[in-house]
């Protein structure tokens, strides 16, 4: 119980307040959770670990549940996540049960957050404990089974295998550490540019470029959006909400949040993926699906208990393996990254006070949602007024200031700031899947050294096909991904062409 002495006021109010930001920012139609954690992280390095992990947190659950409120009154999903709320949440705003939908949102979120904190407090030490034996070999093939499902669940499986291994490419740049089995010579640098790429581009202002600057600059380019007047805000309180529209639902609540976490467990895939399965089953499940998409509560149940769900299920690979269930995990390296912890199988072992933190601002951010938006909605839901032309600079200026500040003043970090922005900005365009680009990024330093690793110990590659029967399930595991992504490809191709006969 050590770690309750760094439970102080200030933890539960960086707790507390991330969450209320969290909400403006999933509220906003394109200020997303990562966003959030982007702009923020910076802050981290004068709060300490526990302090900082609280102030993410809270912007993590906060910023997943505030994108149920444009979902249902104005039908624009604040997140990627929330995509499904739209589908009943907005039919039913349209008829006068704007605010009876968000509660029914709110209680479905909390449902979810406990139900994959949970999960995450019973899940995550197991498996740190089995993968604290694996070898170079099976870390390695943990790294390439995570890419293959990044880019397997990607919308174009070339494309996202094309995104993982740029990112893991452009990871490389710099030298090529002796420390890390190479030969201290400066590799993939153009030249003129030694003296800013020696160390590669750090990993905080990649970030912020990516999921910051890059969000900032597609918003600008779609313009004012709907949404920026009270008129269009349609909450009513016509219809009162009651918490027996959940009779018969717990069934529904519970699949959608284990579909979740499970999902929140496999690398990469994100929030949008988890709340489209959930609708899927619900829908699959109900003894009525034709009502699905005219304003049937149970809908809004799947989408939000779902969404919710990842919140616990992706931070299970990455505290146990050291591998970002999501891109907004992946942020979260950032904080560790700056106070020179490094995670995987032995983080929890190792730091068991900062892991109890972790799990206690998980609960405090899921209640402090609930509360603050079950009794405060009717606030919370004039945040999607906002002008962005006020917020857009604002946020521009915490990016800069951020990137700047992060190595100690450094101007290259703010020209990478704006690289990746652009970078990402432009990558959407083309096809390139941001997520699998990000994660392979952060993890193709270990992949290398993994890699040459397992060469110097084992002489040859075909160690990574019998080093051991974890190797072997492993290999099957990527394989499976692979050929399940083929298939369903050609499905979506099959449909496409139907469709297009129609």
């Amino acid at each position: 119980m050590d770690f309750l002495s760094d439970i102080t006021p200030l933890f539960i109010l960086l707790t507390i307040g991330g969450t209320f930001v969290g909400i403006i920012f999933g509220a906003i139609p394109g200020m997303t959770a990562t966003m959030a954690v982007a702009v923020c992280l910076p802050l981290t390095y004068s709060l300490g670990l526990e302090n900082g992990l609280a102030l993410l947190l809270g912007l993590y659950v906060g910023g997943i549940s505030g994108g149920l409120v444009p979902a249902i009154l104005l039908g624009i999903p604040g997140t990627p996540s929330s995509i499904t709320t739209t589908f009943d949440g907005y039919p039913m705003a349209l008829r006068g049960e704007g605010e009876k939908a968000l509660r029914i949102g709110i209680v479905s979120s909390l449902v979810g957050g406990i139900v994959s904190l949970v999960a995450l407090y019973f899940f995550a030490p197991a498996l740190a404990d089995f993968a604290i034996a694996f070898s170079y070999v099976e870390k390695f093939l943990i790294i390439l089974f995570a890419l293959t499902v990044m880019a397997a669940l990607s919308s174009d499986m070339l494309m996202g295998i094309f995104s993982g291994f740029l990112g893991i490419f452009v990871s490389l740049i710099g030298t090529y550490s002796i420390e890390k089995g190479g030969n201290g010579k400066l590799r993939m640098v153009p030249d003129g540019t030694e003296y800013w790429l020696d160390s590669g581009f750090s990993l905080l202002p990649v970030l912020i470029g990516l999921f910051g600057l890059a969000a900032i600059l597609s918003e600008a380019e779609i313009g004012v959006p709907k949404g920026q007047s009270r008129d269009d805000v349609n909450i009513s309180g016509a219809r009162n909400f009651s918490f027996s529209v959940f009779k018969g639902q717990w069934l529904n609540l519970l699949r959608s949040s284990g579909i979740g976490t499970f999902v929140g467990i496999l690398p990469g895939v994100g929030g949008s993926a988890a709340s489209i399965l959930a609708y899927s089953n619900a829908k699959t499940f109900s003894s009525h699906p034709e009502t699905f998409g005219k304003g049937e509560p149970a809908g809004i149940m799947a989408s939000e208990s779902g969404n919710n769900g990842l919140t616990g299920g992706a931070l299970v690979p990455l505290l146990s393996l050291g591998i970002p269930g999501d891109s907004t995990t992946a942020l979260l390296i950032g904080a560790f990254t700056l106070q020179g912890i490094q995670v995987g199988p032995l983080f929890i072992g190792n730091n068991p006070d900062t892991w109890n933190a972790m799990i206690l601002a998980m609960l405090l951010a899921n209640v402090a949602m609930f509360v603050m938006m079950y009794y405060a909605i009717r606030y919370f839901a004039l945040v999607v007024t906002i002008p962005k032309h006020i917020l857009f600079p604002i946020i521009l200026m915490m990016c800069v200031i951020g990137a700047y500040t992060i190595n100690y003043g450094i101007m290259f970090d703010v020209w990478t700031l704006l690289i990746f922005g652009l970078f990402g900005w432009g990558a959407t365009k083309i096809g390139l899947e941001i997520a699998p680009f990000i994660i392979g990024f952060i993890l193709g330093p270990a992949a290398e050294i993994y890699f040459v690793k397992s060469l110097e110990s084992f002489g040859d590659l075909t160690i990574f096909f019998t080093k051991s029967w974890i190797a072997v399930i492993l290999w099957l595991l990527i394989a499976g991904s692979l050929i399940g992504s083929a298939l369903m490809a050609r499905k979506r191709g099959v449909d496409d062409a139907a469709d297009r006969s129609l």
